[in-house]
């Protein structure tokens, strides 16, 4: 983990920012993933947004770093939304700014980002998709809406073993304004901080 990144972290362990009733909304993942770590096995997350473009990837990648951090095994993160768009550069932008390195492994209208936590973990794959795309999992995952359009427009996930709704206001508001940056910073800090929250949670 480089210097950079460090210091992104020592922002979002400070869990006191989360209320109780946020608590509680979080509380389903962390009894989902705690019931899966017990039995031993994988335990598959897919974030669910409209675009696949901002939000279901900054959980997707935080979550993914967040059972590294905690070492807590069999973790496969992926996202998807219910159109395919592209991953938006911004968000890129952010993570790099907070130190994740990011390559891009392939260019087109819905680029594909290599993106690592360290030098030598495995890279998380990101790039637009649906949710039910071949590059996601099939059965046996939660799928966790982390907007209340996705939600509302997938009344029915096929295979998904639970459905959670973990939303987040959407950092597109502030597009073409002088608060972008902060905003997107701001996000991703808060969707960081509780997924960082959630896989503390896991008893071993």
């Amino acid at each position: 983990m480089n210097s950079t990144l460090k210091t992104t972290v020592s922002e979002i362990l400070n869990f006191n920012f989360i209320d109780d009733q946020r608590k509680a909304n979080l509380q389903p993942l962390v009894v989902y993933i705690q019931e899966k770590f017990n039995r031993k096995e994988a335990i598959n997350l897919n974030f669910i947004c409209t675009h696949n473009s901002r939000r279901s990837h900054l959980a997707q990648i935080w979550a993914q770093f967040a059972a590294a951090y905690y070492n807590i095994p069999n973790i496969n993160c992926y996202s998807g939304g219910t159109a395919e768009t592209a991953l938006f550069p911004k968000v890129i932008e952010t993570l790099s700014n907070q130190g994740f390195q990011i390559f891009k492994i392939a260019d087109s209208n819905n680029p594909i980002y290599a993106i690592k936590y360290d030098e030598n973990s495995s890279p998380i794959i990101g790039f637009s998709k649906k949710y039910n795309d071949a590059f996601n999992p099939i059965s046996n995952f939660a799928a966790i809406l982390t907007c209340s359009q996705a939600d509302d427009g997938c009344p029915f996930i096929a295979g998904a073993e639970k459905r959670i709704p973990i939303t987040y206001e959407d950092p597109k508001i502030s597009d073409g304004t002088l608060q972008q940056t902060e905003i997107y910073k701001q996000r991703s800090i808060e969707i960081a901080t509780e997924m960082m929250y959630i896989f503390s949670q896991i008893t071993k």
